[in-house]
C-alpha cells in the first residue's frame, strides 16, 4: 500500500459541516485491492489479538463486534485502516469516532477519512494505521504500544494545557469562536474587532504591571506587608553571607526558592541546618541568581483562585506521596500509585504520574530513606517538596469551607496586586478560621495560576473556574463574532465579493475581504496573490480592526483544508459550471456541486443562502438546506421564479432593465442596470447576475435599498477596482479588453458581451489551460473562433504536465470544429502576443486578451495607453 497524500481538514468540509477536524488520507491499496480481509488467512485472529478493543466498533452491523463481523465476511483494507486509526487514537487517550472510506474514480485508490482531536496525532495515526495493517497482512510482529506512547507525547507537546483548554471549552459551549495563535497557549476568542486574547490564564485585560509585581516575590511581599496582609518573615540573598544574616534574623526552619521561580522549581522546604541551607541556595540559583529565604510555616498548602476580584475556588494541595503498608518498598508503592486510573501521562488525566527526581531523592535522604526502604503501615512518605499537580500532587476542594474574612482578604489581595486572574498561595492550619487567628500567612501571589486543581480535584466538588473568565471577557451583551459573507461559485466570485465589500464599506463598516487577487482591509491590499482559502479567511478574522468580513471561498481551499470559519451569516453561490473537472476527484458537476455547497451548508440557521435561480445545480442545493434560501435570476418569467413569487418568497430579478427585489409579487426597483457601471451600460449580462447576487444579499442583511443603489452606482470597474474582470482600455483608434475568463462558461459570457460591441475586426488572445479536460480546451477554442475574427494563441504559464504541442493541438481542433474561417497565429509569450496585437491593430479593432496573468497584461496595456496619452498632450 502507498500513502499518496495526507490532509488535515480544520473546518466545515465536503465530508461533514459539523465534524470540522478530519484527516483525509488518499491511499493506493496497490495489490491489496485484490485481497479483501476474508482472503487473507488468519487476518481476523491477528487483528483481534493485536487490538482487542476494536470489538467495541459496531460498524454498519450496529452491534458490538460488528467490525470483526465485517472483517470475517470480507472488507477492503482502506476500511480496516480507518478503524485502526480511530482506535489507536482512543487507546492513546483521544476518544474520537467518525470515519468514512470511499473509493475514488480511480480503482484501488481510496479516500480514508477519520476524525482527530490533535492534528499531528491524527497525521501520525494515519501513517501508523497503514504500518499496522501491513504488519497484520504479513503476519509480522508489531509494537503498537510504541505508537500509542508516541501519540501521547505528540499530544502533550501540541495540545492546549488544562487551564487554556478549559477556557476554550467554555467559550465553545457559549458559541464563541476561537483561533489558536501559533503553537503555544496564545488563543484568540471571537473574530475581528470583537476578539479577546489570552495565554494560559493571562488575559488581554491583565495588567502588565500586576504581572511584574507578582513575578517579583520581594515586591509582592513588600506590597502585602504595607497593606497589613500576613506574610512569612524573610529576605533576599545572593551568597552564603547574606543567607546566614537572614537565618540569624528569622531562625530555622526555613524555605529557599528562586526569586523569579514558578511551579516550585528550585525550592527547598523545611531546611533546619546551615549545611542544607547552603545546598538549597546552590539548587535555587540554578533558576535565578537572587534567592528568597523565608521562615518555614507549618500547616497545609492552600491555593485560592480570584477572578475579576471575586473568589471562585479554593483547594488544599498535597505533595505527591505514598502510604506505607509494611510490605512494599517506596519504589513499589510509587509504581502501585501510578496504576491509579486517575493518573496519566502529562495532563491526560485528573492526576499526573509520580516520577522520581532529585527532589524525591533529597527528601528521602533527609529521612534516612531510599527507594528500597519499606515504610511502616499507614506511614505517609512525601516524595516532593511542593504540592504542584504537575509533579504528582493531589488537591482537595475547600471552596465552601472558606471563612468570610479569608474570602475578603483574598479578594483584597487580588486588588492590591492588580491581577484579574489571581492565584494566592496560603500556608495555614485551615481556611475555616481567619488567618490572623490561626497564624496562617500568604506565601505567594501568582499571575497565570493553573486551573487544573479546581477543575478536577482528587477530592471534593469540581469548579468550573473557566466560566467566570468568559464572564469577564464577554459580559452579557458583548458580541464575539462579526458578520461574515462568504462567496463561492465557478465564475463571478471575485467581482461579487468586491461589490459586496464596497456596499458594506459604504454603510459605515470597516470591511476585510479576500479575493483571488489578494487580502484587503478597507481597500488596502495587505497580501497579494490568490487568497481564497481558509488561511486567508482566518487572516481577516484575526484582524482586530475588521468589523465585517466578505470572503471569496474557492474550491481549492475547501478541498485542501475545509472552510476557515465555523459558520457564516450569508453564503452565496454565483453559479456552478464545468471547470477544473478531472482534478482532486471532482469529475462531474455533481462532484463540483458537493464542494460548493459546503459554503451554504455552513450558513447559520437564521442566515441566508443566496443561490442562482437560473442554475440547475444551485436549485438542487437549495432544496437541501437548513437555513433561509433566496434566489436571483436574469429571468423573472422563468417557471421557477414565478413559483417562488406565488409562495411569497424574496428574490432578486432583472426585469425591464432594472435590478429589482421581489417579495412575492411586490417589486422594489433598486437601480436601472445601465446606470450600474459594473454592467458596462447593461451590456455585460453576467455582470448583471453578479449585481443581483450582491444586491439580494445586501437587502436581506438589512441594508437600505437607497444605500445599495448608491453603492452600485459608485462601484467603478477597472484595473484598480476589479483587475481582470472586463477591464476596458479605450485607445484613439481601437479598444482593448482584459478578462480572466478561463473556462467555457467564462468564454460564453465574454461572447455574449462582444455580440453587443461594434468593431471592424475582433482579435482574441487565448491560451489552453493545462489543468482542464481535453473537451474543455476544445470548447473554449470553439467559442473563441465564434467570437473573434483572428486568434493569437499564446502559451499558458502553468502546463500542469501537458506539452505545448498537446494544448495547441486541442485548440486547433476546437477552432476547426467551429466551422468558421477564423484566422490564427501562435505567439508563445503572452507579453509578446499582447504587444503584437496592439502594434498591428487597425482602426476600429477590438482586442480581447483572456489572460491568466492579469497583472502583467494590465501593466503592458496601461503602458501603451499612457504613452498614447502623453503623445496627445504633446500635440
Amino acid at each position: 500500500m502507498k500513502i499518496l497524500k495526507i490532509q488535515a481538514l480544520r473546518g466545515p468540509n465536503i465530508w461533514s459541516v459539523y465534524r470540522k477536524k478530519l484527516i483525509q488520507m488518499r491511499l493506493d491499496l496497490e495489490e491489496t485491492e485484490q485481497t479483501p480481509t476474508n482472503l487473507i488467512p488468519g487476518f481476523r485472529e491477528r487483528i483481534e489479538a493485536l487490538i482487542p478493543s476494536l470489538v467495541t466498533h459496531r460498524c454498519s452491523e450496529g452491534v458490538r463486534g460488528g467490525f470483526f463481523m465485517r472483517i470475517e465476511r470480507g472488507t477492503w483494507m482502506g476500511h480496516v485502516i480507518e478503524h485502526i486509526a480511530l482506535e489507536i487514537q482512543t487507546l492513546a487517550g483521544m476518544d474520537t469516532g467518525f470515519g468514512r472510506t470511499r473509493e475514488t474514480k480511480t480503482p484501488g485508490i481510496y479516500n480514508v477519512v477519520f476524525s482527530y482531536l490533535e492534528e499531528n496525532v491524527g497525521i501520525y495515526a494515519a501513517e501508523a494505521s497503514v504500518r499496522i495493517a501491513e504488519a497484520l497482512i504479513a503476519g509480522t510482529e508489531y509494537d503498537i504500544d510504541a505508537d500509542i506512547q508516541e501519540m501521547r507525547k505528540i499530544r502533550e507537546r501540541d495540545r492546549l494545557g488544562p487551564s487554556t483548554g478549559s477556557i476554550v471549552e467554555e467559550a465553545v459551549a457559549r458559541d464563541i469562536p476561537w483561533i489558536r495563535l501559533g503553537s503555544n497557549s496564545l488563543v484568540q476568542l471571537g473574530y475581528g474587532i470583537n476578539q479577546m486574547r489570552f495565554q494560559a490564564t493571562i488575559t488581554n485585560k491583565t495588567s502588565h504591571i500586576a504581572v511584574d509585581i507578582a513575578c517579583n516575590k520581594e515586591a509582592t511581599k513588600r506590597m502585602l506587608e504595607a497593606a497589613s496582609i500576613p506574610v512569612a518573615g524573610g529576605g533576599i540573598c545572593t551568597d552564603e553571607a547574606e543567607l546566614e544574616d537572614i537565618i540569624k534574623k528569622i531562625g530555622y526552619p526555613i524555605v529557599l526558592k528562586p526569586l523569579d521561580g514558578n511551579h516550585g522549581k528550585g525550592a527547598s522546604i523545611n531546611v533546619t541546618n546551615l549545611e542544607d541551607a547552603k545546598a538549597g541556595l546552590v539548587f535555587a540559583q540554578k533558576y535565578g541568581r537572587r534567592v528568597i529565604v523565608e521562615k518555614f510555616i507549618t500547616g497545609f498548602d492552600f491555593r485560592v483562585l480570584v477572578i475579576d476580584n471575586k473568589v471562585v475556588a479554593a483547594a488544599q494541595r498535597v505533595p505527591a506521596h505514598v502510604k506505607g503498608n509494611g510490605k512494599n518498598t517506596i519504589q513499589e508503592l510509587i509504581d502501585i500509585e501510578n496504576t491509579d486510573p486517575r493518573r496519566g501521562y502529562g495532563h491526560e488525566n485528573v492526576l499526573t504520574e509520580i516520577s522520581v527526581d532529585r527532589d524525591t531523592t533529597d527528601l528521602l535522604e533527609k529521612m534516612g530513606y531510599t527507594l528500597e526502604t519499606v515504610p511502616s503501615k499507614d506511614e505517609i512518605v512525601y516524595l516532593k517538596s511542593t504540592a504542584n499537580l504537575s509533579t504528582g500532587g493531589t488537591s482537595v476542594d475547600v471552596t465552601d469551607l472558606m471563612h468570610p474574612e479569608n474570602i475578603f482578604l483574598s479578594e483584597r489581595i487580588a486588588r492590591v496586586i492588580g491581577l484579574d486572574v489571581c492565584g494566592i498561595d496560603i500556608m495555614a492550619e485551615n481556611l475555616t478560621q481567619p488567618l490572623k487567628e490561626n497564624g496562617g500567612v500568604i506565601l505567594e501571589v501568582n499571575a497565570a495560576p493553573g486551573f487544573r486543581m479546581h477543575l478536577a480535584p482528587s477530592e471534593g466538588l469540581p469548579r468550573n473556574v473557566a466560566s467566570p473568565v468568559i464572564d469577564m471577557l464577554y459580559p452579557p451583551g458583548k458580541p464575539s463574532r462579526i458578520p461574515i459573507f462568504a462567496v463561492t461559485g465557478t465564475n463571478g466570485k471575485t467581482t461579487t465579493t468586491r461589490l459586496l465589500a464596497h456596499i458594506v464599506k459604504n454603510n459605515g463598516f470597516k470591511v476585510g475581504f479576500t479575493t483571488s487577487d489578494g487580502i484587503y482591509v478597507q481597500n488596502h491590499m495587505l497580501e497579494k496573490g490568490d487568497t481564497t482559502g481558509p488561511f486567508s479567511a482566518e487572516y481577516i478574522l484575526k484582524d482586530p480592526t475588521v468589523e465585517f468580513a466578505v470572503l471569496e471561498t474557492a474550491r481549492g481551499g475547501i478541498l485542501r483544508s475545509g472552510l476557515g470559519y465555523s459558520r457564516c451569516d450569508i453564503g452565496i453561490i454565483t453559479n456552478i459550471q464545468e471547470d477544473h473537472l478531472g482534478l482532486n476527484d471532482i469529475h462531474t458537476l455533481d462532484d463540483l456541486s458537493r464542494v460548493k455547497r459546503v459554503v451554504v451548508r455552513s450558513v447559520k440557521k437564521d442566515g441566508w443562502a443566496i443561490l442562482n435561480g437560473d442554475d440547475a445545480e444551485c436549485i438542487k442545493i437549495g432544496k437541501d438546506l437548513d437555513c433561509n434560501v433566496a434566489y436571483f435570476s436574469m429571468d423573472e418569467d422563468s417557471p421557477f421564479i414565478k413559483e417562488l413569487a406565488k409562495e411569497g418568497r424574496t428574490t432578486a430579478v432583472y426585469e425591464n432593465g432594472f435590478i429589482t427585489i421581489k417579495k412575492g409579487e411586490w417589486k422594489i426597483r433598486i437601480e436601472k442596470a445601465s446606470h450600474v457601471p459594473l454592467t458596462l451600460g447593461g451590456k455585460a449580462k453576467f455582470m448583471i447576475a453578479n449585481v443581483l447576487a450582491a444586491s439580494l444579499a445586501s437587502y436581506l442583511w438589512g441594508f437600505k435599498t437607497d444605500d445599495i443603489s448608491l453603492s452600485l452606482q459608485t462601484f467603478i470597474p477597472g484595473a484598480a477596482q476589479t483587475p481582470g474582470r472586463m477591464n476596458i482600455f479605450n485607445f484613439r483608434k481601437f479598444n482593448v479588453l482584459i478578462d480572466f475568463a478561463h473556462n467555457p462558461a467564462g468564454y460564453r459570457a465574454v461572447e455574449d458581451f462582444l455580440q453587443n460591441v461594434e468593431a471592424t475586426h475582433k482579435i482574441g488572445i487565448i491560451a489552453g489551460v493545462g489543468d482542464r479536460r481535453d473537451e474543455d480546451i476544445r470548447e473554449c477554442a470553439e467559442i473563441a473562433a465564434r467570437m473573434f475574427d483572428h486568434i493569437i494563441i499564446r502559451q499558458e504559464k502553468h502546463l500542469r504536465g501537458r506539452t505545448d504541442e498537446n494544448i495547441n493541438g486541442l485548440i486547433m481542433e476546437g477552432i476547426q470544429r467551429s466551422g468558421r474561417n477564423t484566422t490564427h497565429e501562435i505567439i508563445a509569450k503572452e507579453t509578446d502576443a499582447i504587444k503584437h496585437a496592439i502594434d498591428n491593430a487597425k482602426d476600429g479593432s477590438y482586442i480581447t486578451a483572456l489572460s491568466d496573468v492579469v497583472a502583467n497584461a494590465i501593466e503592458i496595456v496601461q503602458g501603451y495607453l499612457d504613452r498614447e496619452n502623453e503623445e496627445i498632450l504633446s500635440e
